[in-house]
């Protein structure tokens, strides 16, 4: 009886045709998404890949989509540990000069309060995830123009919430995504008021 040949493994397949995930191509539209918030391709074109992207099968279909433009870098922001600022008794701020900015961000005001300041921050996450206690004296929020924000997971608490903010979130940017209580102090989340815009004005590269 003829022995038969051992089975051979099966062969790896190559890089380019291994099977994408979601979190393959969405981390492919963010990327896109960025490009175009700075300006390297077109809304039309941003339109174009994204769609691409989102049907991609493939690493090689999804590398095709990115080779002309900048790798992301590789360390995120989004690994770094949560900030958490607390308020006590003479308060504290962070911003508006230039801070890296974690995925998540804790806000206890506290009796002297809290102010988060994004306005001269370059962040390239999806989202920012802000918890907000404002206790006695209130936390205050202050994002770009050109960022978004979800407070629908925030309790106004006795203080309550003011959402000052437009809905017009530009592609690339932040959505904030708000979470916590009003307290006592109230929680404010808003777009810079008119002395923080002349500021920003007069000093446009501030670090």
């Amino acid at each position: 009886m003829t022995s038969q040949p051992p089975e051979l493994p099966p062969r790896p397949a190559p890089p380019g045709k291994l099977r994408a995930s979601h979190d393959d191509r969405d981390a492919v539209v963010e990327q896109l998404r960025n490009a175009a918030a700075e300006g390297r391709i077109d809304l039309d074109e941003l339109g174009s890949r994204v769609e691409l992207a989102l049907k991609s099968r493939t690493h090689g279909e999804l590398a095709a989509l990115t080779d002309d433009l900048p790798k992301p870098d590789s360390v995120s922001a989004a690994s770094l540990p949560p900030l958490v600022l607390k308020g006590g008794i003479y308060g504290v701020s962070r911003g508006p000069e230039r801070w890296e900015v974690p995925g998540r961000v804790i806000a206890h005001g506290g009796v002297g309060g809290v102010k988060i300041d994004f306005t001269r921050v370059e962040c390239r996450l999806p989202e920012i995830a802000v918890e907000a206690y404002g206790e006695t004296s209130g936390v205050t929020v202050v994002i770009p123009d050109s960022w978004a924000t979800d407070a629908g997971g925030m309790d106004p608490g006795f203080g309550g919430l003011k959402n000052e903010t437009t809905p017009d979130r530009l592609p690339g940017t932040p959505l904030i995504r708000l979470t916590g209580t009003g307290g006592a102090g109230g929680v404010v989340i808003r777009h810079p008021n008119r002395r923080e815009r002349r500021k920003l004005n007069s000093n446009p590269t501030e670090s």
